[in-house]
C-alpha cells in the first residue's frame, strides 16, 4: 500500500507531461484528476474501471501526495 514515504515511486513531475503537473507514472492522468474523480463521488472501483491503467496503489499514492503537499503548505493567520 502506498504511503507518504513511497508515493514518489508512483507520482512524478515531468515538464513534458501535462505542463509539469504531478501525474501517475506512465500515464497522463494527473493527481488532480484522480482527486477530482474521488471528490465528485466516484468510488475507487469506478475510477479503476474507467482507467484500467491505474491501480489501487496509484490511487493511494495520489492521496498520499495530496496529504503530503497539504502538510507542507503555509498557513496564513487572520489578522
Amino acid at each position: 500500500m502506498a504511503t507518504v514515504h513511497d508515493y514518489h515511486e508512483r507520482v512524478v513531475l515531468d515538464p513534458d507531461v501535462r505542463f509539469g503537473k504531478p501525474v501517475v507514472r506512465g500515464t497522463r492522468i494527473t493527481v488532480g484528476d484522480v482527486l477530482g474523480y474521488l471528490a465528485s463521488g466516484m468510488t475507487e472501483d469506478e475510477v479503476l474501471a474507467d482507467f484500467p491503467q491505474l491501480t489501487h496503489d496509484d490511487l493511494r499514492a495520489c492521496l498520499a501526495f495530496a496529504a503530503d503537499r497539504e502538510r507542507r503548505s503555509i498557513s496564513v493567520s487572520a489578522t
